[in-house]
């Protein structure tokens, strides 16, 4: 039976359906999305994030109601800055593929940035948070800066502008300090280890009193190195005071919050951590000042507090005697001296007497013997006033004696004791006191306060 073309002329027969296999119509589908998305970026808010053992990410990102799986292989994902976590807005760049033994569309992504905020900013903060929530921030694990060190170690690059600033500054100071340097790189991926070797050197060494820790200013990714975990921990856990000196004033690291000083500068560093001989010798001389005005407040307090005591009731009387003793030598003294002048005035005018009979008779004769009664006269009145003056001074003598035995302080020094009730008030009779009630006794030197327990007749 011929068919209706064949009456025209020409032969019309259906193109030949191709049947796929799963297999081939995915790596096909593959291989073609693969060409047209080679290299796309893709925007959208992490969910679902794994991390498994592996090394790879997984996560899905999402935008409404769309969503595609993502993978980042470990390759790439050791190079990350930040750990992706759930709700975080990001930029995936990477190849659009499908994914064969689920038929998935995926994107395998070889970089990942954090929407706003930069990489290094989600990494220091994550870290920040991570380390403040151990407690490496916590003021209390600081350890203090000796205020005078003979050796620093400092752990910088030797060609680091840093570097010269420090040595000049400690020179400038204080230039008999020793200083210890651990050459280190700064910058770049193997910074952060070296200077982590740095400090733990200095840490196991313990050859210097404090480390400082210096570089200078820089951007984000020239600081990056300060911002490392293990380093942190190095020098969180150094046995050896560290100083930060790490940027300028305005940038901050993590390593700046785990050491025991954070300085703005390199030179700040160098001038916070040894202070200069003028301002040694200043401190020195306002101690000197203050213990000068504590000694004298001290002296104040205790002559006002003598003053007091020599003004309670008992002393009073007591010096109302030693005053009435002291009154009665000093009128002895003024009699014996009024006598002492009664006497020459006589001597005196015997003398005149003498003087004026004399001048009737030979001079020569009558001074002859006018010398030799007046050297007697004069010998028996010095006998006689050495006489009495020996005995005045015997019976003064006396009197001390009396006056320093009547002394409440000579009693107290024999080991005896004035003992007071809670009043103030010298006890004589033990029956005046009873159990429970408080005493003061006054020493020698000293007081002493008790408390009755018992009473005992």
């Amino acid at each position: 039976m011929s068919s209706p073309g064949d009456q025209f002329g020409f032969n019309f027969r259906p193109p030949e359906q191709r049947v796929w296999t799963v297999r081939d119509l995915v790596a096909a589908v593959r291989t073609h999305i693969e060409r047209e998305y080679s290299d796309a970026c893709v925007e959208g808010e992490i969910s679902n994030f794994r991390a498994p053992e592996s090394g790879h990410l997984y996560f899905t990102l999402k935008d409404g109601n769309a969503q595609i799986r993502v993978v980042m292989f470990r390759s790439s994902a050791r190079l990350l800055r930040f750990r992706p976590a759930d709700g975080v807005q990001v930029v995936v760049r990477g190849r659009v593929t499908v994914y064969e033994d689920r038929g998935e569309l995926q994107i395998s992504a070889e970089y990942l940035e954090p929407k706003g905020a930069g990489s290094l900013q989600i990494a220091f903060e994550q870290l920040k948070a991570k380390l403040e929530a151990e407690g490496l921030f916590a003021a209390e694990r600081k350890k203090p800066i000796p205020t005078l060190p003979a050796r620093i170690g400092i752990v910088t690059s030797p060609q680091a502008a840093a570097l010269r600033d420090i040595l000049n500054v400690l020179q400038r100071r204080h230039h008999t300090v020793n200083v210890v340097i651990y050459p280190a790189q700064v910058q770049g991926e193997a910074a952060a280890l070296e200077v982590a070797a740095g400090v733990r050197h200095f840490s196991t060494q313990q050859n210097v009193d404090v480390v400082i820790v210096a570089r200078g200013g820089g951007s984000a990714e020239d600081l990056a190195a300060f911002n490392d975990e293990a380093l942190a921990r190095a020098v969180s856990a150094s046995a050896v005071p560290v100083i930060s000196a790490v940027g300028h004033e305005t940038d901050f690291t993590i390593v700046d919050f785990v050491a025991d000083l954070r300085a703005p500068t390199p030179s700040a560093a160098a001038e916070l951590v040894i202070r200069s001989r003028e301002e040694v010798e200043s401190d020195a001389n306002r101690l000197h000042e203050r213990l000068v005005r504590a000694m004298r407040f001290r002296l104040l307090m205790g002559r006002q507090a003598l003053t007091e005591l020599a003004q309670h009731g008992a002393f009073a009387r007591m010096m109302d005697g030693i005053n009435q003793r002291q009154q009665k030598l000093d009128d002895l003294t003024y009699r014996l001296e009024r006598a002492q002048r009664s006497l020459l005035e006589l001597m005196q005018r015997r003398w005149e007497t003498v003087s004026a009979v004399v001048r009737h008779y030979d001079l020569r004769l009558v001074l002859s013997g006018m010398r030799r009664q007046l050297d007697a006269s004069t010998a028996a009145l010095v006998s006689v006033i050495r006489n009495v003056l020996l005995q005045h001074r015997i019976r003064a003598e006396r009197m001390m004696t009396t006056l320093e035995t009547l002394s409440p302080l000579a009693i107290l020094e024999r080991g005896y004791a004035l003992v007071f009730d809670s009043s103030g008030k010298l006890l004589k009779d033990a029956a005046r006191v009873q159990a429970g009630d408080e005493i003061s006794a006054r020493l020698a030197r000293g007081e002493i306060h008790a408390t009755v327990t018992r009473e005992r007749n």
